[in-house]
């Protein structure tokens, strides 16, 4: 019973659609479902499915304004004298993060004791807790070793401080 109540129902549905949907032509770049307006521009019927057309914005203002000058892209100039101050603190400030990780280094080695760390209280009864450290300290001491070949880079890439005259 309840079928037949939605066969019309159905047929409604589908007249509706076929009749909503009119033929779409395009113009180029444009979109039109003017049938008279597609004949007299040359429009081709465009077929195969809905076409759904989103307007962009359109932008305003002249080219000189789009357009920035040079000396708006250039980053501002520093007097030479800031610069060498800046450079200056951005060494110390790497030459004592340097000294921090070589001294880490130090404690890292150190507590590795080439693979054979003292065991700690509750490692003498669990081996694996053991084990899990001494992979532990070994990643350590690879990344430090790896933050020390960064900041050593760093270093050479800040200018050498200069005598003053």
């Amino acid at each position: 019973m309840k079928s037949l109540l939605l066969i019309p129902l159905l047929a409604a549905v589908m007249v509706a659609n076929s009749q909503a949907q009119s033929r779409v032509y395009r113009c180029g770049n444009s979109y039109t479902n003017n049938t008279a307006e597609a004949q007299s521009k040359g429009c081709k019927l465009v077929e195969g499915g809905n076409v759904t057309v989103v307007e962009g914005t359109r932008v305003s203002g002249s080219s000189s304004a789009r357009a920035p000058s040079a000396e708006a892209k250039a980053a501002p100039r520093v007097d030479s004298g800031d610069q060498r101050a800046r450079d200056s603190d951005a060494r110390q400030i790497l030459e004592s993060e340097l000294k921090k990780a070589e001294a880490r280094q130090g404690e890292l080695v150190k507590e590795y004791n080439n693979g054979e760390p003292e065991k700690l209280g509750p490692e003498h009864r669990n081996h694996q807790k053991y084990l899990d450290r001494v992979a532990e300290l070994k990643t350590s001491i690879a990344r430090n070793e790896s933050d020390i070949a960064g900041i050593r880079r760093e270093l050479g890439r800040v200018p050498a401080p200069t005598a003053s005259k």
